[in-house]
């Protein structure tokens, strides 16, 4: 399959460096709280309780953050045409949920798409076959994508390319939230992998 040659190819894997250059102002530590938006006030911390959006994942099923509420949870931004962070990231995230063996099944793990023009649930559960099968991909209008990437102060941009197609800048963080809806961490993308795992066992507990 031609889109798994381009997820999973070592070519695209090899590109990483240069693509993490030019978006490294957007990946240096946690960022910063949303002022005014649907998730953190001033003053508190960011929390899936405090949102307000509604998306659709690639089962076809209206997702909202208070259906999260309850059980620990893993989400991150990112989009199926991404060229190596994007499917680095979920071949972390898959990793990391085998490294929790049973615990595994207490997170509930979302990629929220920052390119909902070519994204649509379909494409979304086709991408997501080539990693771990708990990861839901959520999908919304343009609208709907800017509401709930308000909620985690999540920042992304259309960028044009030279042969008239586009790519996406984004945030790259995972964040990890425990069952009461509460930011517990942010997993950085150049974060050393041996800290990922104790992270969202925290959450969990």
């Amino acid at each position: 399959m031609r889109r798994r040659g381009l997820i999973l190819g070592a070519a695209g894997l090899a590109g990483a460096f240069g693509f993490m250059m030019g978006l490294g102002t957007w990946r240096g530590g946690d960022p910063p709280p949303p002022r005014g938006g649907e998730g953190a006030r001033d003053g508190e911390r960011m929390d899936l309780s405090r949102m307000a959006w509604e998306l659709t994942d690639d089962h076809g099923t209206r997702v909202a953050p208070r259906d999260w509420l309850g059980q620990a949870s893993m989400v991150f931004f990112g989009f199926t045409w991404c060229p190596d962070v994007c499917p680095t990231t979920l071949m972390d995230i898959s990793g990391w949920l085998d490294d929790l063996g049973p615990d595994a099944d207490r997170i509930r793990v979302s990629l929220i798409t920052v390119d909902p023009e070519r994204d649509s649930p379909q494409v979304l559960g086709e991408y997501l076959s080539n990693f771990d099968p708990r990861i839901r991909g959520l999908t919304g209008s343009p609208e709907d994508i800017a509401k709930a990437a308000a909620g985690f102060a999540v920042k992304y941009e259309r960028v044009p390319r030279d042969d008239g197609d586009y790519t996406m800048n984004h945030t790259s963080g995972v964040y990890v939230f425990r069952p009461s809806g509460a930011l517990s961490s942010i997993i950085d993308f150049h974060e050393d992998r041996q800290f990922a795992v104790p992270k969202i066992r925290r959450a969990i507990e």
